[in-house]
């Protein structure tokens, strides 16, 4: 039983997951850091409710954000009606089994960026600002640079999530071979199917092994950045 004796449909489940995460991932990032920026900077009514509805997913059944996107963004939902006029769907697409997955993984993200943006020195940002640099060019220059470990960090949390998101996934793109089915759900496929143990268990494997080497490679990278600060 190796890697190469995959069936054209297992890989399909990889590659799909692979572009699914990683799009995820990327989507992710921009309101992520946006976010983590206003929570560890900023003090403003409603807070509170913010970091709450931001980690929500994280305490909610899977199934619940799968059926909460469905009823949102579904062709019949407030804004997925809206899209779907234009031309976008995410309801039974792989796009919207990116969107599942970038719902999960965004606390994860954020919570490892806004720890980072917290551990910077206010005293660093203060001193830019009374040399006359703008808050923009302040978290471009100061606060971005010095957060790169949290960030990428942060990133490599949504990716892993991504790729083992399940219940969320299932709820509302279902799982469409060659469309919406991920390694989660290829693998629960098979193990519902007879004979289907040998095939779960190598995408199960290879499931670990990349889940694995990304944390890996989150370490390496993240050491390396700070070694680059420190110096």
């Amino acid at each position: 039983m190796t890697l190469l004796s995959l069936t054209p449909e297992e890989w399909q489940a990889v590659r799909l997951s692979l572009r699914v995460a990683t799009v995820a991932m990327i989507a992710s990032l921009p309101v992520a850091l946006a976010v983590a920026w206003l929570l560890a900077r900023k003090e403003f009514w409603g807070k509170s409710l913010l970091n709450g509805i931001v980690h929500l997913p994280l305490v909610m059944p899977p199934v619940v954000t799968g059926y909460l996107l469905l009823l949102t963004f579904g062709t019949r939902g407030p804004i997925g009606a809206w899209l779907a006029e234009i031309g976008i769907v995410f309801a039974f697409r792989w796009t919207g089994a990116a969107l599942a997955c970038a719902v999960m993984g965004f606390p994860l993200m954020v919570r490892a960026i806004r720890l980072s943006i917290e551990a910077v020195d206010t005293r660093l940002e203060a001193a830019s600002s009374t040399l006359g640099a703008s808050a923009l060019w302040v978290f471009l220059t100061v606060t971005l640079p010095l957060t790169l470990p949290g960030i990428i960090a942060g990133m490599i949390l949504c990716f892993a999530k991504a790729m083992g998101e399940f219940g969320a996934t299932i709820t509302f793109v279902s799982n469409i071979p060659g469309e919406t089915q991920t390694l989660p759900t290829a693998i629960y496929t098979l193990t519902q199917a007879p004979g289907g143990d040998a095939g779960a268990l190598k995408l199960t494997a290879i499931s670990i092994a990349i889940s694995l080497g990304a944390l890996l490679v989150s370490e390496f990278l993240a050491r390396r950045a700070g070694q680059r600060i420190a110096a």
